[in-house]
């Protein structure tokens, strides 16, 4: 196997488990929300804006690990 075969499969790997990594904690932080919405609905605003900074934190794992996965790819 050369360099480059190496290089395309620990890129989807990366890739593709940086993506499951953040879809089971996107899960894990809606359903937290959700149920603190349907026990303290008046905390609705707060909870919502908490989800969503969560979210987006969440988020940034894969978008890096595909930036970096890339930049190993193409400089061989």
């Amino acid at each position: 196997m050369d360099i480059s075969a190496a290089a395309m499969i620990g890129t989807g790997i990366a890739a593709g488990l940086a993506a499951l990594g953040a879809s089971i904690g996107n899960g894990n932080v809606i359903s937290s929300a959700i149920n603190g919405t349907s026990r303290q609905p008046e905390l609705q605003g707060k909870l919502q804006l908490m989800m969503f900074i969560g979210v987006g934190l969440i988020e940034a794992l894969p978008l890096l690990t595909w930036v970096i996965a890339i930049l190993m790819f193409f400089t061989k």
